[in-house]
């Protein structure tokens, strides 16, 4: 049995309205997604006006899946030693990398930055002024030989025998 002319017209219009409807809700469901998906993107806690350079020793990797974060002493001017607060204990920062997947493939892990090696990396520290800061944008990290830190003042990059991992170039120059 053939529909009649009416129905044909109600279905084409039902079947329009069903699409918009459809489609807005598709628009919401997206925006709902992306708004905490940028919102844990967000750069906006770090100054990325500022750029620190450190190289110290690792005391822990938390190979989070979403951001990837090594902790570490920063190592004294001297390169002799960490430094120390007033309390006499090692002053500890958290550098932000990408995910764990990401840095593995770039040689960045949990077996590759065990508790003790030297390093360098740049970071935009936190806005907060706590001691943490992410590596976006500062260019590769540095590792020292085992058990080989810099001269007074220098950088993995200028030991021989360093390792460059991950994108980028150079270590950054600091900027206050």
């Amino acid at each position: 049995m053939d529909a009649n002319p009416e129905q044909v017209i109600w279905r084409k219009v039902l079947e329009t309205q069903m699409r918009k409807v459809l489609g807005s809700a598709l628009v919401a469901a997206a925006v709902v997604v992306a708004v905490p998906v940028q919102a844990h993107h967000s750069f906006a806690v770090y100054d990325a006006e500022k750029t620190l350079v450190f190289t110290g020793v690792v005391t822990r990797v938390n190979p989070d899946a979403n951001h990837l974060q090594i902790f570490f002493a920063p190592m004294n001017a001297e390169r002799k030693n960490v430094e120390r607060g007033p309390d006499g204990k090692p002053i500890i920062w958290a550098v932000e990398m990408e995910g764990s997947a990401q840095a593995a493939s770039e040689g960045i892990s949990v077996s590759t930055f065990q508790p003790g090696t030297i390093f360098s990396v740049g970071l935009h520290p936190l806005r907060s002024g706590e001691p943490a800061g992410s590596k976006r944008d500062t260019g590769a990290v540095f590792k020292c030989p085992e058990k080989t830190p810099p001269a007074a003042g220098k950088h993995c990059d200028s030991v021989e025998g360093n390792q460059k991992l991950g994108p980028g170039g150079p270590l950054p120059t600091a900027t206050n």
